[in-house]
């Protein structure tokens, strides 16, 4: 049964991995291969179950490819994006507050453009006086303005695009202001809007009885599971301590508050009478207890939206208390393999999010260490036993005490039992941390290129306190009326507080509290994985001691990929702005770093986590072309996450970026023509602006760099520099123009790219970095064909995702939503 529930779950992440659908070649195979798997099993006793495994294989492939089909029907036209569209449905979920706005989602139910297949659910942004008024079940009509769903994509980063996908959001877009919104009566009915307006509820509650507080955010997140209301300091504070999955409600919140509904159902049914009867004589109190806690545990997963960490343990649990009650013991790992199953049938893209793999392998890796452990443990309590029976067992005329001291000595097994039992919980405790930290570690480097170094110490006290203290006064203060929850609410902040105020100071206490690690490519992962198996194998096990040599290639990559005398330019899908990657054989720079949370915080979203995931840990320098938000917003977030050797930038002598750079120890120096360094055999060249004051526009401003390799081949960073820019550019030095890779002068906009300078420049590659559907039209139709017309290979970062060109005696180039793409891509 294991292998075919495995099975079953590798052909849903397979089907994940696809660049397209199974067409009807495909589907033919797949059915052909279930049938003779299936035959096979049935007919070939030695080979029933690896056939079996192959059919459930086939058959999860398919299951998740019907899904896919049917999701991916629902398809705003091209035509019809960015146009008026009157929207008649309801708000689902819960709201989310913004500085700009409220977002929520909306599933509609009729739209005015009489489109079949028309989304069934978008995402909207609100900016109205009025949007504090939404609430979940609201049934509106409204004008929208939407786009395709369409996300970033970036090399070694999470595609968004899957995100939106498992959630359903077929389009994305804001409430349009020609024609004024319009509440609908009656409010929209179901079990799902039920539940979130119970959630709404919870959480006006908790934010009218703790008004400002500090942590509020964290306590409204571990009641309802909405962690907007987060403040940027508690996740800097719990990301740096390894803490961040306190923040949600994971699957050992849900455990946790099973036991105790467990302990009190089980508690009371044993003191009822019915009809003069003791109600454990009726029905035993372990399946009444076992009853309440999957109940308890349905209602608490409820609240927290259903996410994969409590889907998974609300399965474990009903599996488990049905299995109790027909008077079955499940193995746990079977339980696990089924639990896995249900939740990839509810949601077969589960496995393209984070928190289905830590979910999961956490509670693998528990098990894994607690069957490993068990033959040493049992033999342990077969000691402690044999030891308190000794003590039952002593005469007291033996050892020369006399009888009356025989009562004092009746507390000894007693105490015996209590040191043993706490040994072992204590022993299990530090096992089962120990076992998660080592499995969990390579796919934190794998997803988020960073490991808590705090995390086990800061884990071993704060798992407790919040599931012990926090977690029961929330839970408490919700199911109490006012004014009797206030009390409850007040305490469990207070216990939050005192909790913050210890991670604050622990992370302190380390210069770098994150080990931050480029992402692991599959064989470094795969080669890891294996070794948290064999680390965790029963004592005995052949060279257990070796396992950490396969962690290696994990924890010490290899160095930057160019070679010496040659580099590699990659640009950032960042939407509407400019972010570039220059790697040499030892060396990095970064050319602007996109918007900032003026507008979609892309040095933070993407910037940053980029340089990390690429094993960057240091800047050599920092190049911010000119002070336009769209190429130098995210520079705050880069000098903050990222050391920053050199800053050279083309700004005002009063922006503050000059001083946020001297104060993170930068060596701080404007962008001026003439400018010349080498690294690694590579040379880089600032072509504009001149070395006298600054003048102009900013797009005047813009600093200009080219970049030459030893084999002469070279780049040229254009930034957002304009026709009068690029006369003089011609006028100054025609031949320093030429290069055989260009990023394209503002963004291709049509004040841009003019007939000379593109004569000049005679690129063999020019990169447009612009915004899925930006407001600015970028590029523009014209500018566009004058490229095309010099048969440019062209790359736009809205159809094609990040661009890279490795740049030696050849130049390479990739796209990636061409190297990686998905069925869902441009869907």
């Amino acid at each position: 049964m294991r292998a075919i529930l495995l099975g079953f779950a590798l052909g849903v992440w397979a089907l994940q991995q696809q660049a397209r659908l199974p067409d009807g070649a495909v589907w033919s195979a797949l059915c052909v291969a279930f049938v003779v798997a299936m035959m096979l099993g049935v007919t070939k006793p030695r080979v029933r179950i690896a056939s079996f495994a192959i059919g459930a294989c086939a058959l999860g492939f398919g299951y998740a490819a019907m899904r896919a089909e049917v999701r991916l029907r629902e398809q705003l036209p091209a035509a019809y994006e960015q146009r008026d569209i009157a929207l008649t449905g309801f708000v689902r979920g819960l709201p989310e507050q913004t500085e700009d706005g409220a977002r929520f989602l909306f599933e509609v139910e009729a739209n005015g453009a009489g489109l079949r297949d028309f989304p069934r659910i978008v995402r909207l942004l609100w900016m109205s006086p009025d949007r504090a008024t939404l609430r979940p079940g609201e049934r509106w009509t409204l004008t929208a303005r939407l786009k395709r769903a369409h996300a970033n994509a970036n090399f070694g980063l999470r595609d968004a695009e899957a995100t939106l996908l498992e959630h359903g959001i077929r389009a994305t877009g804001s409430v349009s202001a020609a024609r004024a919104p319009r509440r609908l009566t009656p409010d929209a009915a179901g079990p799902r809007l039920m539940i979130d307006r119970l959630r709404a509820r919870a959480r006006d509650r908790i934010e009218t009885v703790l008004g400002d507080a500090p942590h509020r955010g964290i306590v409204v997140a571990l009641a309802v599971g909405a962690q907007d209301a987060v403040s940027d300091a508690d996740r800097s504070v719990m990301r740096a301590t390894g803490t961040s999955h306190l923040v949600a409600i994971s699957g050992l919140h849900i455990g946790f508050v099973a036991g105790l509904a467990a302990f009190a159902f089980g508690f009371v049914w044993k003191r009822v009478k019915l009809r003069g009867v003791p109600a454990p004589l009726i029905v035993a109190a372990p399946k009444v207890a076992a009853a309440g806690s999957a109940v308890f545990a349905a209602c608490y997963a409820a609240l927290a939206g259903f996410n994969v960490p409590a889907q998974r343990t609300l399965c474990m649990l009903l599996i488990f208390a049905i299995a109790y009650l027909c008077g079955r013991r499940p193995l746990s790992s079977l339980v696990l393999l089924w639990a896995l199953v249900m939740v990839l049938i509810d949601d077969p893209w589960a496995v393209t999010s984070p928190g289905f793999w830590l979910s999961f392998c956490a509670v693998a890796a528990i098990l894994h260490a607690i069957a490993s452990a068990g033959r040493f443990e049992s033999r342990a309590h077969s000691r402690d036993d044999d030891d308190i029976d000794q003590w039952d067992r002593v005469d007291p005329s033996e050892v020369g005490q006399r009888p009356a001291h025989t009562p004092r000595r009746k507390w000894l097994p007693v105490i015996a039992r209590i040191c043993g039992r706490a040994r072992r919980h204590v022993t299990s405790g530090a096992r089962v941390q120990y076992a998660v930290t080592i499995a969990l570690a390579p796919l934190t480097v794998y997803w988020f290129s960073q490991v808590p170094l705090l995390g086990p110490l800061a884990n071993a006290f704060a798992i407790p306190w919040i599931s012990v203290l926090v977690t029961p006064a929330t839970l408490a203060g919700l199911m109490l009326p006012a004014p009797l929850d206030a009390p409850m609410l007040h305490a469990a902040h207070g216990a939050l507080s005192a909790l913050c105020d210890a991670l604050a100071r622990l992370a302190a206490t380390v210069p770098a509290p994150l080990w931050i690690l480029p992402k692991p490519n599959a064989w470094a992962l795969a080669a890891s994985c294996i070794g948290v198996a064999w680390a965790l194998a029963p004592r005995g096990w052949p060279l257990r001691f070796a396992a950490p040599l396969t962690w290696l290639p994990l924890l010490a990559p290899s160095a930057h990929p160019a070679p010496e005398g040659a580099f590699r330019v990659t640009a950032l899908d960042i939407g509407q702005g400019s972010a570039l990657v220059v790697e040499t054989a030892r060396h990095s720079l970064l050319f602007d770093a996109g918007p900032g949370p003026e507008s979609t915080h892309a040095g933070e979203r993407i910037v940053v986590p980029y340089l990390q995931a690429a094993g960057v840990r240091a800047l050599d320098a920092l190049v911010i072309s000119h002070s336009d938000s769209d190429h130098a917003g995210g520079a705050p977030a880069v000098l903050q996450s990222i050391d920053v050797r050199q800053f050279l930038a083309s700004l005002p002598a009063n922006d503050a970026l000059w001083s946020n750079a001297r104060a993170r120890g930068a060596q701080t120096l404007r962008c001026a023509a003439g400018q010349r360094w080498k690294w690694d055999g590579v040379e880089f060249q600032v072509l504009w602006p001149g070395p006298g004051p600054l003048s102009g526009k900013p797009n005047y401003q813009s600093c200009v760099l080219k970049v030459t390799n030893a084999a002469g081949r070279s780049a040229l960073f254009a930034a957002d520099i304009e026709a009068d820019v690029e006369h003089a550019l011609i006028a100054r030095d025609a031949a320093a123009l030429r290069a055989d890779v260009l990023i394209v002068p503002h963004h291709g906009s049509r004040t841009s790219s003019t007939e000379p300078f593109l004569d000049f420049v005679g690129p063999f590659v020019a990169i447009f970095q612009v915004g899925y559907r930006n407001r600015f039209h970028h590029p523009h139709p014209t500018v566009f064909a004058r490229y095309q017309m010099r048969d440019i290979v062209l790359s736009r970062s809205d159809d094609d995702g990040a661009a890279r060109s490795e740049i030696g005696s050849q130049i390479t180039f990739e796209r990636y939503r061409q190297s990686h793409a998905r069925y869902w891509m441009a869907r």
